[in-house]
């Protein structure tokens, strides 16, 4: 594979400690290790080789695979989701969580200043938060297989909009005229503009012949 190859995968992804899931895109899996989720949708998912949207150390693996090759990926924290850092362990004041009519208890997720953390403990009126990704300082294993290279230009585009939110196919719509995209999305799904721009900035990056992206609301 080459930068900038879209391709779609299929993937088991565990810490190499415990052996434990954390990530997987087979239902049969799910199903047989008790850990399915019928609200989640199962099935290969696509990647832009070079946009960074998995761990650094997957990445450079995919980059050496070629279309229907299957390998174990082992992943060390620096080239995964990194070390944990001491720094980012901090003690809030218990006040702060009683002025929000919180409750803490062990093991809490919350999220301070947009950052998502958890609590690890309580005592002498100061909680104890966790902000380090959950998965930090810990050892990756994929089991990954390239299922599938995509050449189309529209599957492109729709591979770039499925990485960054959920529908079904028929509440979208999709056109090119010339260099620019026009995209029309069911009017019941709310997209912030920040994803937007998210997505029209990938969609420029990745797909050479799109110059400009309009995101069209009909009422």
């Amino acid at each position: 594979m080459e930068e900038g190859d879209f391709i779609r995968i299929d993937y088991i992804g565990k810490v190499s400690e415990s052996d434990e899931i954390f990530d997987l895109t087979k239902e049969s899996v799910a199903k047989e290790k008790g850990i399915y989720n019928p609200d989640f949708k199962y099935g290969s998912v696509p990647e832009v080789i070079g946009a960074h949207h998995v761990v650094k150390g997957l990445e450079d693996e995919l980059m050496k695979m070629k279309l229907g090759q299957k390998k174990k990926v082992v992943v060390k924290p620096e080239d995964a989701l990194g070390e944990r850092k001491t720094e980012l362990i901090k003690l809030i004041p218990l006040s702060e969580f009683k002025k929000r009519d919180i409750d803490p208890f062990p093991g809490m997720p919350i999220v301070e200043n947009g950052i998502r953390g958890r609590i690890l403990s309580i005592s002498g009126g100061r909680v104890r938060v966790d902000f380090n990704h959950p998965l930090a300082g810990k050892t990756l294993e994929y089991d990954v297989e390239i299922k599938e290279k995509i050449t189309n230009t529209k599957e492109k585009i729709f591979a770039i909009l499925e990485l960054f939110l959920k529908f079904e196919k028929n509440e979208i719509n999709v056109r090119i005229d010339k260099e620019t995209l026009q995209v029309e999305i069911d009017k019941k799904k709310d997209v912030p503009k920040a994803i937007k721009k998210v997505i029209a900035d990938n969609v420029i990056k990745w797909i050479k012949s799109i110059k400009r992206v309009r995101f069209i609301e009909e009422f």
